[in-house]
């Protein structure tokens, strides 16, 4: 059986040697890191992106042209000439209408 002593310098020794193995794998990590930094650069030069490249979505391009436009309605209240786009929620009055039995058809424009 080891002494009090004996098992204090068994956990300094631990802990001195998680301390170097912590270092090193921070090294070990920076230079990972950077090697591939370096090939993101490469790709980056070789294909001509640039940063704002990376940060664009794909396929959202020709979407933000029409990003805020008004859109016409396609429906129309009769009784009180309310428009609706068909798009979001469906306002009261059509909610109110087509809980009343009409269809959504008896409204288009």
């Amino acid at each position: 059986m080891s002494s009090y002593q004996d098992l204090l310098a068994q956990k300094a020794a631990l802990e001195k040697q998680a301390q170097e193995l912590d270092k090193a794998l921070a090294d070990a990590r920076r230079a990972e890191r950077a090697g591939v930094i370096a090939q993101i650069k490469n790709l980056m030069n070789e294909h001509q992106l640039t940063v704002e490249d990376l940060a664009a979505k794909p396929g959202k391009a020709s979407s933000a042209g029409t990003a805020g436009r008004k859109v016409a309605p396609k429906y129309r209240n009769t009784a009180t000439g309310e428009t609706w786009t068909g798009r979001g929620l469906q306002p009261k009055w059509v909610q109110a209408a087509v809980a009343a039995g009409k269809k959504l058809e008896d409204f288009a424009i």
